[in-house]
């Protein structure tokens, strides 16, 4: 009882924190040696208090309980979405740097109710116009190691978060854009307190973390050791940096000191320099673009086109599951776990294959979702047995080149939220720095992202030219999959993960589990993680997932039990009544009106 007690009232002090301060300025050093028995970390988190929650004015469901409250706040005082879109990365850049924040990039899928128009815009990170073919290879031309690749200068890309936010703003916004920053500069200014989450993060990452002057003095303490969950944490610097970016707009981060010290950050990088120029920061733009949508029962399952390969992976496995009577096999079914897996290998094999920056190679985007092609790549799994192996298929295309395989590793970190205002303007954004802490490079605050580690390391194999090779000015492939399942023309369903390109399958999952198995969006989203990327089956560990190992096993599966640690953050719209749900494994929160 004593707990439940001490939790309640942490969770109120966790939401109070955009009303009144927790900790003065000048008491920062004695807060952090606060201990987690001091303060319940589950209430800072709201791990273990997720349930399905419904609402009929506006939701929003965000990774972290403080972003959550920071949207409800900008929804409570008459904003939009997009208001609070950019409230939410905002806190989030602070609470969970880890994951993403304003030296990262994103992907925005967007329902202007107000034209009744879906579109999606484009903030992933580019390369430098200084880059070369050659970046990330030795000497010998032989690809780097990943971490020697990524700790440093050397992976860093332009960022594109802060312009995504100010555009899409400029465009749709309702209130002033200075006010948005008030809920994670006050955040940043009087503390917030460090999540279980975030401080195993950083005693696992403690040397990468600790090579860099600015990185380790923020996530430890003067004595040297990690930040401990449940202490209080405060960035004035972060505060500084948002408060010039609420004041001038974009043009701040772009131009100016700020700027200056991204790029002095990024070319001085002891051991690891980069390559980034203010150029590169200067001519940086976010692209509009048009969805990529897939059928599947009486939807349309619709995301990122490239250089996301997220909509078309997702959209490539839903249409090979749709040869299927999966809903009526269910959840129970080792056959459903096996179509899932294999149609996922299929889809997978085309990624790898034939999906990056579409604007700097020719892609068969129509072609990977073409009915006739989806029907041919089904009928591969009429067996009852695993696939013996995959192969990429032959979408119809115009083009004659003949790509090699991409070897990029795409490792999980990154954020999700949806939102639901009262017009049913409806944002779905995925946003990431890449790996767990980016480049692990601070400056003014923030993290700068280690996106250019998405690219191939290598550019061709055996003569032919790998997709996704790196290129200066192109924009790295991702698996980000932020989503909105239309139905009747109309939104039904807002969703998205974290995970890496683990991401695509508990998208799918989850629709599956919502969509085919009528499963309410909690129980979808709690459902074991399955994924087969490349062949192995891997299943989520400490779930019911282990119990199907051997007979997938039987079938001809390799098996992989590991951590699965899944984002999903989900709302439903049904006319007035909205229904949203967070995933259990990390730290999300749903609020609603």
């Amino acid at each position: 009882m004593e707990r439940k007690i001490s939790q309640l009232v942490m969770a109120l002090l966790a939401t109070s924190l955009f009303i009144s301060p927790v900790i003065s300025k000048e008491s920062h050093q004695e807060a952090r040696k606060q201990t987690a028995d001091d303060i319940a970390p589950e209430a800072a988190t709201g791990i273990g208090s997720q349930t399905l929650v419904r609402g009929k004015e506006w939701m929003v469901a965000a990774a972290n309980p403080y972003a959550s409250e920071a949207g409800a706040t900008i929804l409570r005082q008459g904003g939009n979405a997009i208001d609070a879109m950019v409230a939410i990365q905002l806190v989030l850049g602070l609470t969970e740097p880890q994951s993403s924040g304003i030296g990262g990039g994103a992907f925005l899928v967007y329902w202007d109710a107000e034209n009744d128009k879906l579109t999606t815009f484009d903030g992933r990170e580019t390369a430098p116009f200084a880059a070369t073919p050659r970046l990330f290879q030795d000497k010998k031309g032989q690809p780097l190691a990943f971490f020697d690749a990524v700790v440093g200068g050397r992976s860093v890309g332009t960022p594109g978060t802060v312009k995504l936010m100010w555009r899409t703003h400029q465009r749709y916004g309702k209130l002033p854009w200075r006010d948005l920053f008030t809920p994670a500069i006050r955040l940043a200014k009087q503390g917030f307190i460090v999540s279980p989450r975030l401080a195993a993060l950083i005693a696992e990452d403690q040397e990468n973390l600790q090579r860099w002057k600015a990185t380790a003095a923020y996530f430890f303490n003067d004595d040297g050791s990690p930040l401990r969950a449940g202490q209080s944490l405060t960035n004035p610097t972060y505060a500084d940096t948002l408060t010039q970016i609420a004041e001038h707009g974009a043009s701040a981060f772009y131009h100016g000191d700020i700027a200056k010290d991204i790029v002095n950050t990024v070319r001085n990088a002891e051991g690891n320099p980069g390559v980034l120029s203010a150029m590169d920061l200067a001519t940086y733009q976010i692209k509009e673009r048009e969805p990529v949508c897939a059928p599947y029962r009486q939807f349309e399952i619709c995301g990122m086109g490239p250089p996301s390969s997220g909509a078309l992976t997702l959209g490539q496995i839903m249409g090979i599951l749709s040869h299927f009577p999966i809903g009526k096999m269910g959840h129970d079914n080792i056959n459903s776990w096996r179509l899932l897996g294999d149609a996922s290998r299929l889809a997978f094999a085309d990624r790898s294959h034939y999906m990056a920056d579409s604007d700097y190679v020719p892609m068969p985007t129509a072609g990977l979702l073409a009915a006739s092609y989806l029907e041919h790549r089904a009928a591969l799994l009429k067996k009852d047995k695993a696939l013996t192996s995959v192969e990429p298929g032959q979408p119809i295309w115009s083009h004659a080149m003949n790509y090699a395989a991409d070897e990029s590793l795409e490792l999980p970190s990154t954020s999700h939220f949806s939102i639901v205002d009262r017009d049913r303007n409806v944002v779905s954004l995925t946003t990431t720095i890449e790996n767990g802490f980016g480049s692990r490079l601070m400056v003014r605050g923030f993290l700068l992202n280690n996106e250019l580690t998405d690219f191939s390391f290598r550019t061709h194999i055996d003569g032919r030219p790998i997709a996704n090779r790196l290129e200066p000015g192109k924009r790295p492939r991702s698996s980000m999959a932020p989503t909105i399942v239309m139905r009747d023309n109309s939104p039904y369903l807002a969703i998205g993960s974290p995970g890496g390109s683990h991401i695509i399958g508990y998208v799918a999952k989850t629709l599956i589990g919502h969509l085919d198995w009528n499963l309410d969006l909690q129980q979808a989203i709690n459902l074991p993680n399955m994924n087969n990327r490349f062949g192995a089956f891997e299943l989520e560990k400490g779930t019911a997932a282990e119990q199907w190992a051997l007979k997938l096993e039987q079938i001809g599966f390799e098996v992989k039990v590991k951590d699965l640690n899944s984002g999903i953050q989900a709302i439903k719209i049904d006319g007035r009544q909205l229904t949203g749900a967070a995933d259990q494994r990390r730290e999300g929160k749903v609020i609603a009106q």
